[in-house]
């Protein structure tokens, strides 16, 4: 009964968790939206404190359930698991916990934290991990299924559905997904919860509160015959059959061993005081553990509070050139980020932003120093004033929510005009599509050559006014370049 509920409740909650990424329209978040805030990491580095305390309550009393109902990484690696266990039955073993290797890197996790090395925290953070592997490998997948229902409806005079495009937003994202699948699900369908209880450092820090959990599968000596048949069955490689142990740090709760005894020697009850001999050793060993848990936790506590043709135009019957991504400075990061530090220090480079944006602004960054984290460029489309949705949906506070107010006021960089790219002294042609689809009335159209009467006029920008949104840049008709591109602000201003 137990292991069936796990099971159920573990499929609706990574079922829920992949739609929030597969959602192109973002309607979903309305409903599951607080699957993505109640993870771990993402709520330790945006400060919530009522997700962090119930997620500590919740192991204390229960282990870790976290690890195999809330966290979606998790729960893909039971699935190779299961894959596993059907080829062979029986297949795991006793391994003793490699304590070294967890707490070295927990420790180099807490480190690039506080030095704001976002990159490093992306690839160790589990549920930043399942979100880039859902975004980059399933998501192309469920795009071109909406599409081809999409073309199925119109043929049908239906337009409930509507065709979007199926672009790579990143390869180094897709590369480091593949990966990271890869290296799982061979990990998972050979060893279990390998990854799970060596290199996670949310496993780690639960590890240490699962330890002094009230509630805990517990070996009846009495009742067991050592046969060996729980530890043989055991993912997480966590149960020494043949001392009658159990390492609490590393038990995950898929109650497999509770299945499997055929003498209902194992059950999950109240953690059981010590036999007399071994008091002096098994309180030593709670208040060390607890003594570490603290440690732990005061130290992320703290850590969180400190990127043609010559001349071809738009319209007509001219061959239109794709646009390319012009050098910036400084790049752009979406409206709530607040500072590009703010955003570095904060993202575990989960990809959500990325799915949930309908605009096709936001792409994983190719940077070192922000690799796959959220950043802004116009080629496919601009950041449109009535859009938030990015803001809502981030659950580590990398992006915090702003209203459709707010963001007509926030400027996150501000446009630059490109003399040599303009089509008006290029081609000798009246344009004017930068200023009149500016959304803040920040460009004016004025004469070339004052002197002359009849000059064709060419784009001034008011940078005190325009907020970055990048309408003048994806609309500018110039190719390959923009004749007008929008250069990034380290920190966002309030106009």
């Amino acid at each position: 009964m137990l292991k069936r509920t796990r099971q159920i409740l573990a499929i609706i909650s990574i079922l829920m968790v992949t739609l929030l990424f597969l959602d192109f329209t973002g309607t979903v978040h309305a409903w599951f939206g607080w699957m993505a805030k109640i993870q771990f990491l993402p709520a330790v580095l945006a400060l919530n404190a009522g997700v962090i305390i119930g997620l500590i309550v919740l192991t204390l009393i229960f282990g870790r359930i976290y690890c195999s109902v809330v966290c979606p990484l998790g729960i893909m690696q039971d699935g190779f698991a299961w894959l596993g266990k059907k080829a062979k039955k029986n297949r795991y073993s006793y391994s003793p916990a490699i304590n070294i290797l967890r707490y070295t890197l927990l420790a180099a996790m807490i480190a690039a934290i506080i030095a704001g090395i976002g990159s490093f925290v992306a690839l160790l953070a589990p549920y930043s991990a399942y979100g880039r592997i859902v975004q980059s490998l399933l998501s192309p997948i469920w795009q071109w299924g909406n599409n081809l229902l999409a073309q199925w409806a119109e043929a049908h005079e239906s337009y409930a559905f509507y065709s979007v495009d199926i672009w790579l937003k990143g390869g180094v994202t897709l590369i480091v997904a593949l990966i990271t699948i890869i290296v799982l699900a061979y990990l998972a369908w050979k060893n279990g919860r390998t990854y799970c209880n060596t290199v996670c450092p949310v496993g780690s820090v639960l590890g240490l509160l699962a330890r002094v959990s009230w509630l805990r599968p517990v070996i009846d000596t009495s009742k067991c015959n050592s046969c060996g048949l729980c530890a043989r069955n055991c993912k997480a490689s966590c149960i020494d059959s043949k001392n009658h142990k159990i390492d609490y740090s590393r038990c995950v709760l898929c109650f497999d061993c509770i299945g499997k005894c055929h003498k209902g020697a194992i059950s999950y009850t109240f953690r059981r005081q010590p036999s007399t001999s071994s008091d002096q050793s098994g309180e030593q060993e709670v208040d060390t553990s607890r003594r570490q848990f603290l440690g732990v936790t005061a130290t992320i506590a703290a850590t969180a509070a400190v990127k043609a043709q010559d001349k071809t135009v738009d319209g007509g019957l001219a061959a239109i050139t794709d646009k390319k991504k012009p050098s910036r400075k400084t790049k752009i990061v979406p409206p709530g980020a607040e500072s590009i530090k703010n955003l570095t220090s904060h993202c575990t480079a989960c990809q959500l932003c990325v799915a949930v944006c309908p605009n096709g602004v936001l792409r994983p960054s190719t940077d070192i120093d922000s690799l796959m984290q959220p950043e802004s460029s116009y080629e496919r489309g601009y950041c449109r004033p009535e859009c938030t949705k990015c803001s809502h949906v981030c659950p580590a506070g990398a992006i915090r929510p702003i209203t459709k107010a707010d963001k007509s006021s926030i400027q996150i960089g501000h446009a630059v005009w490109v003399k040599e790219n303009c089509i008006p002294l290029t081609d000798g042609v009246e344009c004017g599509n930068c200023a009149r689809h500016c959304p803040a009335g920040a460009i004016s159209m004025v004469a070339s050559d004052p002197s002359a009467e009849g000059s064709v006029k060419i784009p001034v920008v008011n940078t005190e006014r325009c907020i970055g949104c990048g309408a003048c840049e994806n609309l500018c008709p110039s190719r390959p370049f923009s004749a007008i591109y929008v250069e990034g602000h380290e920190r966002h201003r309030i106009i």
